[in-house]
């Protein structure tokens, strides 16, 4: 397995992500989701991006399967935490959702 996390400081809102990421970025949609934090993913890329109060963490995956733990290892986190992980927001482009599907996340999108 080779994943590599980046971590840097960017102070400004989630906002920022919201409009600024490629649009083969995804929101994950969980409880904690607020102006200072928001996490976004790209099955194209196997890339997770997590903003937490200017404190952003790229993740990036090597493989599918690296990528899908990482995905299962947010939900299950936010879950352990009693927190609602409301699942994957793929956009409306079925090229995007099939990617989702390929890496074995289909059944997490809301």
């Amino acid at each position: 397995m080779t994943i590599k996390k980046t971590e840097e400081f960017c102070p400004a809102d989630r906002y920022q992500y919201d409009w600024g990421l490629p649009g083969d970025f995804a929101q994950i949609d969980t409880e904690q989701d607020a102006e200072y934090f928001g996490t976004w993913a790209s099955a194209q890329r196997l890339v997770i991006f997590c903003y937490c109060e200017g404190d952003c963490t790229t993740t990036e995956c090597s493989t599918a399967e690296e990528f899908r733990s990482e995905i299962l290892r947010i939900k299950q986190w936010n879950e352990q935490q009693g927190l609602k992980f409301r699942g994957i927001d793929p956009g409306l482009k079925p090229e995007r959702k099939q990617l989702w599907i390929d890496a074995g996340l289909g059944e997490l999108f809301h």
